[in-house]
Order: structure tokens, then C-alpha cells, then sequence
């Protein structure tokens, strides 16, 4: 589903709100971060100008500056909404949409050391939030020139390069972070976590599976295995009081939800302090507790 952005009023889109509101949650990984434009294609890695940028800046913490959305870092790239939000990209950048971006940028970066490779008011957004202390690469307002990507070539030679395996890892902990809205999520998952598919990927603990990320929404489903772990860091239940003998739960049977989920949040379903069940919200916490009637959940897991 495209996410249309035609004017500075995309900024109080509700889904734009709430992805600025998750990314004061995010942290980058290693000292270095690095600081890109956006792009008109989505996820910005399938773009020329990122695919340029990436034989470069692939070993470091990637951020790409945007806007209605504020930040981006490079793992959460292939997540709902950002992969699917469709702006003009001008260089252009009222005050509003600065400060936006600038007060995340800066809540983002904190002390890390920055590389900035951006011009415009990418630019704007660093040098009216960022301390004098950024290096910039771009020449002549052009990113994606040979003479910009020789310049960012030569100093991230001199910065710490992260390995393969800590960013995948800051990816999955950064997904569950951004999915569940709260940083101790990132305990979902394990370090000895690992990954199997070609496309859509079985997220494996010891052998057995507890969600699969989804790579047409960059986000986890659940298994029961995983429902467990969920449950035992206290996220997205929904209490029952009838044994679970369907793929729907109505809201009668309900006794009980966590008042921060949202319909399509991905959730627990326990009875007796038992994961009986996993799926999919339809209503809001609130509303399973509250109405009298409806589809409280769509089962996708369950205990038989």
C-alpha cells in the first residue's frame, strides 16, 4: 500500500507520527554514522543513487535523512510504512519539516562521529542540529558525484567498520524495537538467533522458529515459540477466559489486553498463563476490553 505525501501536511499523517515517535527508540551500532539523502525509490537500496552509495557506506551505521518521516537507519529501510511512502523529492525543506528531522537526527547521533554526504536541505537539517564537529563529503551539492563518493571513500578509511554478523543482528533487535514500540524488545531476540530463506525469512532459536519476517512489510509474524517470548517480556497480550478451539477471538471473551496494541499488531493470546495462541489484531486493546461484540483477534498459531 502506497503511502501518498504530496504537501508539508504529510508530516501529521498518522503514519508518519508514529514511525517519528519509534525512532527516538533507535540506536545506531558502531562509532560512526553516516548520513545520506533519500531517495524517490523505495526501499532506498534498490535505487541507483543508494546502490552507489552502498559500495562505500555498507560497513558502517547508515541514516538517511527524509522527510515527512524524519530518519531512517538502513536496517529498518524494508519496514511499513517508509518502503512504501511516495514524495517528491525536491532538496527543498520548509522549517517544520527541518526541525522534525534535526530533533531526531540529533537525539539519534548523540556523541557517535558523523559523516555527512548530503546537500540541500539534507544539509540544512545537519548544520542547524548537529555540533561543528561533522565531516561533509559533498562537492558541488552533488551526492552522487564521482568527486562526493571519492571524498566519502577517503574518510570512512579512517573510521571502524562494523561486521556482517553485529548488523544483522542490530537489524532483527531494530525490527522488533520498532514493531512492538519499546526498546526492551530487542530481547525477542536472541544472539545466537539464525536466519533461513530466500525471501521471506524463518527467524530460528535453537532449531525451533519463532517468527518469520515478512519482506513485504519488513515485519516479524509470529510462531507460538515466539508468542512464548513475547509473553515473557509482557508485550501484546490479550488474556482469554474460554478454551481457544477456533481461528477467531471475539471481544466477549476477552477478559483482559494490553491497551497499547493497535489493529494489525501482531499479538499473544494466553488463558490461565499459557500461550494458547498468536495472530493478529483487529481491534484496538481497548476495544477487546470494552465492546460487547466484534473480532477482537485472527488467530495464525494456536495450541492443539
Amino acid at each position: 500500500m502506497k503511502i501518498i505525501c504530496s504537501s508539508e501536511q504529510s508530516l501529521y499523517r498518522p503514519e508518519a507520527v508514529r514511525w517519528r515517535e519509534r525512532m527516538e527508540l533507535m540506536e545506531p551500532l558502531g562509532n560512526t554514522v553516516v548520513l545520506l539523502p533519500c531517495s524517490m525509490k523505495k526501499p532506498y537500496s534498490n535505487s541507483k543513487t543508494h546502490m552507489r552509495f552502498r559500495k562505500v557506506t555498507r560497513s558502517f551505521q547508515e541514516l538517511i535523512i527524509t522527510s515527512p518521516f524524519g530518519i531512517c537507519p538502513r536496517e529498518l529501510e524494508n519496514t511499513f510504512p517508509i518502503q512504501s511512502y511516495d514524495v517528491a523529492v525536491t532538496g527543498e525543506w520548509s522549517q517544520d519539516e527541518i526541525d522534525k528531522s534535526g530533533m531526531l537526527l540529533k537525539n539519534y547521533v548523540k556523541d557517535k562521529k558523523v559523516v555527512a554526504n548530503v546537500s540541500g536541505g539534507y544539509e540544512e537539517v545537519c548544520k542547524q542540529y548537529l555540533d561543528d564537529n561533522v565531516i561533509y563529503t559533498c562537492k558541488d551539492n552533488h551526492p552522487t558525484s564521482n568527486d562526493s563518493i571519492y571524498n566519502l571513500r577517503m574518510e570512512l578509511k579512517k573510521h571502524d567498520k562494523i561486521n556482517k554478523h553485529d548488523k544483522l543482528l542490530n537489524q532483527l533487535k531494530s525490527i522488533a524495537i520498532y514493531q512492538w514500540g519499546l526498546k526492551e524488545a530487542h530481547k525477542f531476540i536472541p544472539d545466537n538467533v539464525k536466519i533461513q530463506g530466500r525471501y521471506h525469512e524463518k527467524i530460528l532459536v535453537d532449531g525451533n522458529q519463532i517468527a518469520l519476517l515478512n519482506m513485504d512489510y519488513g515485519l516479524f509474524k509470529l510462531n507460538l515459540e515466539g508468542g512464548k517470548i513475547l509473553k515473557n517480556l509482557g508485550i501484546n497480550i490479550v488474556n482469554i477466559d474460554f478454551d481457544l478451539q477456533t481461528n477467531t477471538v471475539f471481544a466477549p471473551g476477552i477478559i483482559n489486553a494490553d491497551f497499547n496494541i493497535i489493529p494489525n499488531d501482531e499479538v499473544v493470546i494466553v488463558k490461565d498463563n499459557e500461550v494458547v495462541g498468536v495472530g493478529r489484531a483487529i481491534m484496538t486493546g481497548k476495544e477487546m476490553v470494552e465492546c460487547d461484540n466484534g473480532i477482537g483477534v485472527k488467530i495464525k498459531d494456536r495450541l492443539k
